[in-house]
């Protein structure tokens, strides 16, 4: 095996919609996923994704655990049968809210630990709530990085378009608020022996306010998008119906004969059929 055999990464563009989409629901603490795809020639395809429950939320660090990584693999192998090719936990992903992209000793750590399972496992960095200096501009940065030497490497990554949302990002969004909200439910239950009656009206305050956030910022805009797209979807079923009925109308005009022989040849089919 060669040591670096990574030439780039392809990244799908519905996988690094879902990955934004996580990175955006919170400012206060760093996400984390697994990234699901296959190896060819060199190139690290990404398709589909894991999204992690956060054992712990911290500012400034995530932590994957054995089991999380068994059940990608799990999830890798189901996609594997389904779409018929072989699929893999080919990297992870986290975020960096209001800080820079750039991979800190700990990433560069994490990254160093998986490479030695794989040498083509990859990072993914979306810094997200920065400023841009210039235009004083929010902006999302993404940056694709393997560990050699104790540092950072960068790797060039390409966001392929397709056609449609897959399932598999379709699932993991709509899991995003479930995942969300069962991470503050551990949080919540950690608090809930509390006998200090003023800390548990805090914590509950704290625990709605965490609800009100999750239905804002994540399901309240999916449920836009999706509606969006069902008008969309019903919009152009309506168009193929107009087109199908133009190209009908034009082979009737060109072709008067034959859809008659082909109408006589049915009618005189059901005749038969009712004898």
């Amino acid at each position: 095996m060669m040591e670096y055999p990574l030439k780039k990464v392809e990244l799908q563009a519905d996988v690094y919609m879902t990955c934004l989409q996580h990175a955006l629901s919170t400012e206060n603490f760093e996400v984390m996923g697994l990234l699901i795809g296959h190896i060819d020639s060199g190139i690290t395809k990404i398709s589909a994704l894991n999204i992690l429950l956060r054992l712990d939320k911290k500012k400034d660090r995530v932590e994957i655990s054995p089991e999380q990584l068994f059940k990608a693999a799990a999830e890798a192998e189901r996609l594997s049968e389904e779409l018929k090719r072989p699929m893999r936990v080919v990297g992870w992903y986290h975020s960096h809210p209001h800080i820079t992209v750039f991979p800190s000793h700990v990433d560069i750590g994490t990254q160093a630990t998986y490479q030695l399972m794989d040498s083509c496992f990859v990072g993914l960095i979306f810094s997200v709530f920065s400023e841009n200096k210039e235009t004083k501009e929010q902006e999302c940065v993404l940056t694709c990085f393997q560990s050699r030497n104790n540092d950072a490497v960068e790797i060039p990554v390409e966001i392929v378009k397709i056609g449609e949302i897959s399932k598999e990002c379709l699932d993991a969004l709509k899991d995003l608020p479930k995942i969300l909200v069962q991470e503050d439910d551990e949080v919540a239950n950690h608090c809930e022996n509390s006998s200090d009656p003023l800390a548990t009206i805090h914590n509950n305050a704290v625990r709605t306010r965490a609800l009100a956030h999750i239905t804002d910022v994540v399901t309240k805009p999916l449920i836009e998008v999706l509606e969006q797209r069902l008008i969309l979807n019903e919009n152009y079923k309506t168009h193929l119906h107009k087109v199908k009925q133009k190209l009908l109308k034009g082979i009737q005009k060109s072709h008067p004969t034959q859809l008659e022989t082909k109408q006589t040849k049915k009618k005189g089919n059901k005749s038969l059929g009712k004898k």
